[in-house]
């Protein structure tokens, strides 16, 4: 049974929404990857979200963009935590879909995190998760040392090859 949700209101955010597929398969979890337009299948979205929580789902990711309805409704009709994943608009840059996002009216908040940043999602929901799963909470320390090794192993490279020549 999938713990966590993704969704994305289209195919276009595939590139970016996988970035959380990847990270949660990386630490164990496991998920549902959905396509669901809050404006063009709002029946099969409202049901997507009502029925999350009876299908297993701790934590929603939702990626949007442009007007990014998609997170806030997740959170109003899921009663779980929702993270909202801003996308890359070529209009605004995204911040439309950030501010959409994180501008949440109270009693129906949105985790969100940086334009583009499922990978980062995937981190929250996974420590979300954590907090009542030990072995997934050491997971995320192991991934944590992994990743501060790999800058190490960075900074060596730098110093063995010389500040000009790296």
């Amino acid at each position: 049974m999938a713990k966590v949700g993704i969704v994305m209101g289209s195919d276009s955010d595939m590139s970016v929404m996988s970035k959380a597929a990847d990270l949660l398969e990386k630490l164990g979890i496991s998920y549902e990857m959905r396509i669901i337009s809050a404006h063009r299948e709002t029946d099969l979205f409202v049901d997507y979200a009502k029925s999350a929580e009876e299908r297993g789902l701790k934590v929603i990711i939702a990626g949007a963009g442009m007007a990014a309805h998609l997170p806030g409704m997740c959170a109003a009709l899921f009663p779980l935590p929702v993270i909202g994943v801003p996308m890359h608009t070529t209009s605004l840059g995204g911040r439309d879909s950030l501010y959409s996002i994180v501008q949440m009216p109270t009693g129906i908040p949105v985790a969100t995190v940086a334009i583009g940043g499922a990978a980062n999602a995937a981190i929250l929901a996974a420590k979300i998760l954590a907090v009542s799963d030990p072995e997934l909470l050491e997971r995320l320390k192991a991934y944590s040392s992994e990743m501060a090794e790999q800058v190490m192993a960075k900074d060596a490279h730098l110093q063995e090859a010389g500040y000009k020549n790296y």
